[in-house]
């Protein structure tokens, strides 16, 4: 199959708010050398979509595709892919930007085959998270049987994974969550102890947990005011790990807070600086599919068709949501 196909994708005219997300057609070529094409059945909706829509994250030019995260099959190969690519479902976490569309070109490097048990929803919403949990649990800070780990939002589509990815390295987990409904279902994932922000202090709640010792690990995507806090509630030779500003960018650090009698660690990693790396990609994206064959549940709240991609920032940015959010070509 070497024509060219109607492809249906969300462009970006500029940073701002969800209306700025347009559903426009174009016609597109053939996959080039050491491409394939894609046809999409799903496609994970994050945060860092938001990042970039609002421009916290830079985009080269405008107009933008959006979203990094789908799932698939393989429908035509460019020059030099063997013929095996041919049918397989795949899927896919990182840079190139454009997820958001009915079907795509990609190089085949890019690309994880999916185990037969592991189905396009699941994999469009566990593959960028579960990338992250191995990327924090794995290489950041590794984890030990007994460590306790606090996690924030941890009701949310990565928070729930985290949890149980952490619970099932022999971790004790703390999370934070917005309500009851909330705390219900962190509990339900892995969470030993959760904490319901709006009516109690996480701070104080991590030391009573831990009889004044405080957490082996803080992950901590919600940023401002909020991390600042973070940095109370670590152990000593603890480390806060910040992968997010939802709450707004992080201020400097004074280092003076990291000295030696309280000797704690930051970390500002980033899962696209991880997976730019092919064998850490390779690695974590087995580590995914390992973990959901040994019970690693993905909790998906909605699926939308993708002409409603405003609608599923809106829902992300709200905190209404608990889980992945998707969108269906």
């Amino acid at each position: 199959m070497r024509e060219s196909t109607c492809q249906r994708r969300i462009t970006l005219t500029g940073h701002g708010g969800p209306g700025q997300l347009r559903l426009i057609e174009s016609a597109l070529p053939p996959p080039g050398p050491g491409e394939v094409r894609v046809r999409q059945r799903a496609i994970g909706v994050n945060f860092v979509d938001v990042y970039f829509r609002t421009g916290v994250y830079a985009l080269p030019a405008f107009p933008s595709g959006l979203g990094v995260e789908a799932a698939g099959m393989v429908e035509a190969i460019g020059e030099g892919v063997d013929d095996a690519w041919l049918g397989r479902r795949v899927a896919y976490a990182g840079p190139p930007i454009g997820a958001y569309a009915n079907v795509r070109n990609l190089p085949v490097a890019q690309l994880a085959c999916l185990p037969a048990n592991v189905d396009d929803d699941t994999a469009a919403a566990i593959l960028l998270r579960g990338l992250t949990a191995h990327m924090l649990f794995a290489h950041v800070r590794p984890l030990r049987a007994g460590d306790v780990v606090l996690v924030h939002a941890a009701a949310g589509g990565l928070g729930l994974v985290l949890a149980q990815w952490a619970s099932a390295l022999g971790a004790r987990v703390i999370g934070t969550v917005g309500s009851d409904e909330k705390a219900t279902l962190a509990h339900a994932h892995g969470t030993e102890r959760t904490v319901i922000h709006t009516r109690e202090d996480f701070v104080a709640a991590t030391r009573d947990f831990t009889n004044g010792r405080g957490a082996d690990f803080v992950i901590d995507g919600i940023g401002g005011a909020t991390f600042d806090r973070s940095l109370d509630a670590l152990a000593p030779f603890g480390m806060a790990a910040s992968i997010g500003q939802v709450a707004g960018d992080v201020a400097a650090i004074d280092m003076a807070r990291l000295h030696a009698s309280r000797s704690i660690a930051v970390s500002r990693p980033g899962v696209f600086r991880f997976v730019a790396d092919s064998e850490r990609y390779r690695e974590g994206c087995q580590a995914v599919f390992d973990r959901l064959a040994t019970g690693l549940r993905v909790r998906i709240s909605e699926r939308l068709p993708l002409a409603d991609a405003a609608r599923a920032h809106q829902l992300l940015e709200s905190g209404r949501s608990a889980g992945s959010l998707l969108l269906v070509p």
